[in-house]
């Protein structure tokens, strides 16, 4: 039925032959196990609470895991240099989306971070600007050459600190901290001198003190968000209590599917939350063979960027990889006090389609680098 091998010219042929099928799967696997826990833990209890038919929520992200299927084959089929010449454009008007939040956005929950568009779902511009920010700084720091790389990464922290502030206007910390650490990764395995990067580091810390001093109205959740972890008793700290409760309850094993309670306590259990509410009913084990998941699709990435000799693409990898990696961790430490409360999905599991979109996004770029096709991008294009 399937005619994959050599003598099939056509497009999805190809595409299948050269594909890394091993993180293919992987990332496959990663959406369906978060549809399984949509369907299991979380979708019936939100419908509940919001007086929707028991299965709506589910049905929506079933909806979601098919379009960002779709749209991770789209992405990693194209032809490598006409995606990497399309991805900074589609980056400047995605910046364009996150700047006019301020002015169009709607707020929920007292944060700016979505954009209602005309016959399109409410999505966060953020999930989208987070892939598309990687590829935008490894040409900024690889194709330039004639430029001098300290104006170079100069120009990368202006991109940067450009985000950062409308992320602080939303307010969205999870996100801020979110790009800073990957930032900080992809100069680092760029070659860049430390003693600069720490200058840059204290200057951007500087920035942000500055905010929450002169504009403590706007920007002083910062400052209580931090003092809170400190000191649990000095603000709201129920939703993280109640996340690392659910946690120890579950213990190894787990409480069993549906059983566990936190889905019934905390309004976010289903995205910012998820990996809790999965230790609540599977158990630590289950969370350790997330995280394997995870730190496998790095470890299989990093072996293509040891192979690859084109620096603008080893970067680029680098930097996404960097991101899933550490957005996953960001989460976990949220759920188990470790960090923080920031409001950070988990990729590919998280309910919300602007996550699921978002990770369907660094999967296809990520697919479509690691292709073993011939196709390169020459800088000099």
């Amino acid at each position: 039925m399937f005619n994959f091998d050599r003598e099939n010219t056509s497009s999805i042929a190809k595409w299948w032959r050269n594909i890394d099928k091993a993180i293919l799967f992987l990332f496959v696997f990663l959406f369906l196990l978060g549809l399984f826990f949509s369907f299991s833990s979380t979708s019936s209890m939100l419908a509940e609470k919001m007086n929707k038919q028991t299965y709506f929520f589910f049905t929506k992200h079933l909806i979601f895991v098919f379009i960002a299927l779709f749209l991770l084959v789209i992405i990693s089929i194209q032809d490598k240099n006409k995606l990497i010449k399309f991805l900074p454009y589609l980056f400047l008007i995605s910046l364009l989306l996150l700047f006019l939040i301020p002015l169009f956005g709607a707020e929920v929950k007292g944060s700016k971070r979505w954009m209602d568009i005309p016959f399109l779902p409410r999505f966060q511009p953020i999930e989208l600007i987070k892939p598309l920010f990687i590829i935008f700084i490894a040409k900024i720091i690889v194709r330039n050459e004639k430029t001098n790389i300290y104006r170079r990464y100069l120009y990368s922290f202006l991109v940067l600190l450009l985000i950062v502030i409308f992320l602080i206007n939303q307010p969205d910390l999870g996100q801020t901290l979110l790009l800073v650490l990957t930032w900080i990764t992809m100069i680092f395995v760029s070659g860049f001198n430390m003693v600069v990067l720490s200058i840059l580091g204290l200057i951007f810390l500087s920035i942000i003190a500055l905010l929450i001093f002169f504009f403590p109205e706007k920007f002083g959740y910062v400052f209580l968000r931090i003092k809170t972890f400190i000191d649990p008793k000095a603000g709201d700290n129920f939703q993280s209590q109640k996340a690392l409760d659910a946690i120890k309850q579950g213990g190894l094993t787990g409480q069993g599917m549906g059983e566990g309670i936190l889905k019934d306590n905390v309004p976010e259990s289903h995205t910012d939350y998820i990996i809790a509410v999965i230790s609540e009913e599977f158990g630590a084990v289950f969370v350790l063979f997330i995280v394997i998941i995870f730190l496998f699709i790095g470890y299989k990435v990093l072996n293509k960027v040891f192979l690859e000799k084109d620096e603008f693409l080893k970067l680029a990898l680098l930097g996404l990889v960097s991101l899933l990696i550490i957005q996953t961790f960001i989460h976990i430490g949220v759920n188990i006090r470790l960090l923080p409360t920031t409001g950070m999905t988990l990729p590919f599991l998280s309910y919300g389609g602007s996550s699921l979109i978002g990770s369907a996004f660094i999967a296809g770029i990520i697919l479509n680098f690691t292709r073993k096709d011939s196709t390169r991008y020459f800088k000099n294009d």
